[in-house]
């Protein structure tokens, strides 16, 4: 991009041609597989999405069907559809309550009805399953100290999202713990929020309903290069985006791009980290229990460990004793990971250390029944998330950049809070107002501004300090 300027460390690169296979992918929609709405690469369009994970596609969903339907609209992916992070994460959705802005917990259960009624509505066939809630387990007890610090404040100040909560004390009748499964933790913290599902799935809906609008064009298979200002005098103040297929001109675009964000837009390098986490879909110990939460696991470093547990669980659907299914989706590792991950942006391969610590560290501290041994998995499989230097998701229009927009950053927590995000950048793009009715505000804490990149530039750096900075809280990660 040749007018933008700023740091240049850590940017990232193209999405990797041959990634490694996701548990997610495995079944994807025909209409979408290799799909391009027109042979040829539109020469022109009054808006452009790069990337079609739930940003990209809540975004043009909300500008097609409720803000500009007249506006022709690209969308632009460097592989199949929906082949970047939200193809390729944990399977979860639940927003963070606690340990957070409060603003940003309400955001994020406002989201979180949002997917679930709009599943409902639309009877979206993607394994949505509300659960019994979200088990944060602390293996140390400091960690779990503050916590329950969090916890407290959260009561004094905002009752409503408190009650959302629930503190297991290790001094709780043991029968406490062992119904959440994690009876050897040092306490533990229930959100009542929480449910899992196919992302792929609730993506591909919402990507196949938009194919049946004439302004919408998916082209799959076409990465963008680079972004300029137009040199054509019939387009001024217009962009170029530039492909291996040709060049689209356009007034607007939209990087729903995440951990890719830094690729067209190096000036953000130092505040969108592309982080890669791993993942494997592991096969459960018969009998196949069924577990009613999904699960995070959180320790202080201890024992020389360099960075803190973060791991996480979710379950799929047991189908039954002959059909099998139940499998653990169980990610995290990541202290094991080569320079933990910060920085790759490559999501073509595992690494074996990490591969073999998630096949054997599910049970415990999660109470399978098997304490011992290897679990057997069915996929391996990384993909890249977009950490944000200050925690938080950047949101709006990029400075000095007039006409490019960004919607990314999540810090590894997008399910619960990307589609209302790119319902707000949608409406800044057209100059409408950010919400409606019984809408839920972004949090300022996700509009992008001079004065918030600055402050963020003043902090310490993601790859300074782990990539943990400012998640949860202070020694916790976030998580999807």
């Amino acid at each position: 991009m040749t007018s933008d300027t700023g740091p240049k460390t850590n940017q990232a690169g193209l999405p990797s041609a041959n990634p490694t296979p996701s548990y997610w992918l495995r079944d994807l929609d025909p209409l979408l597989v290799g799909h391009r709405t027109t042979p040829d690469l539109p020469e022109e369009a009054d808006i452009v999405i790069v990337g079609s994970g739930i940003t990209g596609a809540f975004a043009a969903r909300f500008l097609l069907q409720d803000y500009a339907p007249n506006k022709k609209l690209v969308m632009l992916e460097a592989r199949e559809a929906c082949g970047g992070a939200t193809g390729r994460n944990g399977g979860h959705c639940q927003p963070l309550v606690y340990g957070t802005n409060p603003a940003v917990a309400a955001f994020e259960l406002e989201t979180f009805s949002f997917l679930e009624k709009l599943v409902k509505d639309e009877n979206v066939d993607c394994d949505w399953i509300t659960l019994s809630g979200g088990v944060h387990a602390f293996l140390s007890t400091p960690l779990f100290q503050t916590a329950v610090n969090q916890v407290n404040s959260l009561s004094q100040t905002h009752p409503t999202l408190a009650a959302q909560l629930q503190v297991v004390h290790p001094t709780a009748p043991p029968s406490q713990l062992a119904h959440l499964k994690v009876p050897h933790c040092r306490g533990a913290i229930v959100q009542k929020t929480a449910a899992s599902l196919w992302p792929y799935k609730l993506i591909s809906h919402v990507l196949c309903s938009l194919l049946t609008k004439q302004n919408f064009n998916l082209q799959t298979h076409t990465p963008v290069l680079c972004l300029a200002p137009s040199r054509s005098p019939s387009s001024p103040g217009k962009w170029q985006v530039s492909t291996p297929r040709g060049v689209i001109i356009t007034s607007q675009i939209l990087l729903a791009t995440n951990g890719y964000t830094s690729h067209l837009l190096p000036s953000f390098s130092d505040l969108i980290l592309p982080v890669r986490g791993q993942i494997a879909a592991i096969v459960p110990p018969s009998p196949i229990q069924t577990l009613k939460y999904s699960y995070l696991f959180a320790a202080d470093p201890e024992q020389g460990q360099h960075a803190p547990r973060d791991d996480y669980l979710v379950q799929r659907p047991v189908l039954g004793p002959a059909a099998g299914g139940g499998e653990a989706i169980y990610g995290g590792g990541r202290r094991l990971a080569s320079r933990l991950g910060l920085g790759e942006y490559r999501d073509d391969e595992v690494e074996p250390a990490v591969a073999r610590y998630l096949r054997e560290n599910l049970s415990p501290p999660l109470n399978l029944g098997c304490e011992d041994g290897e679990l057997p998995s069915r996929y391996e499989w990384t993909g890249v998330m977009g950490y944000s230097r200050d925690a938080n998701a950047w949101v709006g229009e990029v400075p000095s950049h007039k006409g490019i927009w960004v919607c990314a950053g999540y810090t590894g927590h997008g399910m619960p809070s990307a589609a209302l995000s790119a319902r707000a950048v949608a409406a800044q793009m057209l100059g409408l107002p950010e919400t409606g009715e019984g809408h839920a505000k972004l949090p300022d804490e996700f509009k992008i501004t001079e004065e918030r990149i600055n402050r963020a530039r003043q902090g310490p750096k993601l790859e300074d300090c782990g990539g943990w900075e400012g998640a949860y809280f202070s020694g916790l990660t976030n998580v999807e």
